[in-house]
């Protein structure tokens, strides 16, 4: 018996390569994937080659090992069943549903602990990492009563952290990207404007911009329309892309905070309340009660991964959510 693996094999590359599907060992429990999704920041960082070769994939999750030399699987958003359970795993894990942070493939082995059991559809579940790291932008950003926000980036993450925000009581929700059906995405998910880039002048001074599109240029842009003392939240992972800032007189004045936010770990001023278990909690609890079904724009079966990594890479503006079925 074989399964189906998606392999990165280089620069604009992808492979599905046939491997035999393993029985789980003692300890362990074997999934059968129904669907995972693609996320078009970081995946795509991989598939152009954008990443350095020799950058550790993700030392917070176990089934990502190596570094991001070609050839190497990649993907942290799948969701399956459990159909079978190896020795001393109790048989309650049979049939249930999961979510896991591992690579695209129809089958794979997994510690029960790592795993994240859930009732959500397989379309709600996909969304867990990338709901999951818009909680995390919004924790650590802290948006005040009355704070004026903007969100660089519609994609995937971008809206959930649109979505998240505009359940706060804040002034101004505006929210940034090029393409027009992603800011009629934003302004469906709460956000009281949706501008493009070359928009940004009829916008007031903001709070604090979190900037998620994965472009370097967007992050010259938060900081220019940050006000005075505000805050930069930077959730972009810009790999090997050069970042050219302007600092020069208005930002050496202007007391603005530009910090990291990324969701691997809790940051240290949470740590004392909150662990990853309580935030996947909360995550999945958010996902339940909102609709994202829009946000689903393409399915594909694994055997046709290449196409679905074109589109990304080719037509950004013609999709947000893509995902690979193993049916």
């Amino acid at each position: 018996m074989t399964g189906r693996a998606l392999y990165f094999t280089g620069d604009e590359s992808v492979a599905v390569r046939e491997q035999p599907i393993s029985d789980p060992g003692p300890g362990q429990v074997r999934v059968r994937t129904e669907r995972s999704g693609i996320s078009p920041g970081t995946e795509l960082l991989v598939y152009r080659g954008d990443v350095s070769s020799e950058l550790p994939t993700d030392e917070t999750i176990d089934a990502l090992e190596g570094t991001f030399s070609y050839p190497l699987q990649y993907g942290y958003a799948a969701v399956g069943r459990v159909t079978d359970v190896g020795a001393g795993v109790d048989d309650e894990w049979l049939d249930r549903r999961v979510f896991a942070f591992n690579p695209h493939e129809s089958h794979f082995l997994a510690d029960p602990e790592t795993l994240v059991p859930t009732t959500l559809s397989p379309e709600q579940a996909v969304f867990i990492p990338n709901a999951e790291a818009a909680a995390n932008f919004v924790m650590d950003g802290r948006p005040r009563f009355g704070a004026r926000v903007a969100v660089f980036g519609q994609g995937p993450v971008g809206l959930l952290t649109t979505a998240l925000l505009a359940e706060f009581p804040l002034s101004c929700l505006v929210a940034v990207d090029p393409c027009g059906a992603r800011r009629d995405l934003s302004r469906s998910l709460g956000a009281d404007r949706a501008l493009a880039p070359d928009e940004l002048d009829e916008i007031d001074e903001v709070d604090m911009a979190i900037e998620l599109s994965g472009n370097p240029t967007a992050l010259d842009d938060a900081i220019d329309v940050t006000a005075y003392a505000g805050q930069v939240l930077v959730g972009s992972w810009y790999g090997t892309k050069d970042v050219n800032l302007g600092l020069g007189d208005a930002y050496h004045r202007s007391h603005i905070r530009i910090r990291s936010s990324q969701v691997s770990r809790i940051d240290p001023d949470h740590a004392d309340r909150w662990d990853k278990d309580r935030r996947l909690d909360a995550v999945r609890a958010w996902l339940a009660e909102t609709d994202l079904s829009a946000l689903h724009t393409h399915a594909f079966d694994v055997s046709r991964a290449t196409e679905a990594y074109r589109l990304l890479d080719e037509r950004p503006d013609d999709a947000v959510q893509v995902t690979l079925t193993y049916d």
